[in-house]
């Protein structure tokens, strides 16, 4: 597994997580509600990832500003 692929996945289950623990701290203790909302933070991301039309999918190329030096889109 890629380190960029490893960090996006982490960065989806902190997200899912933290739902769970709100949920939790709500007073809603139901394990299978609590399972549901941590299988559905990763929905989004999963469909936005085998999405072929989606930007975020797409690579872009960068181009370093000489005037500032810093990378533009």
């Amino acid at each position: 597994m890629n380190s960029q692929l490893k960090t996006a996945a982490l960065s989806y289950l902190r997200a899912s997580l933290a739902s769970v623990a709100a949920l939790y701290l709500a007073g809603i203790t139901d394990p299978k509600v609590l399972l549901n909302a941590l299988l559905a933070g990763f929905i989004g991301p999963v469909l936005r990832a085998v999405d072929p039309k989606d930007s975020a999918n797409r690579r872009q190329e960068v181009r370093w500003n000489s005037r500032h030096g810093w990378p533009s889109s």
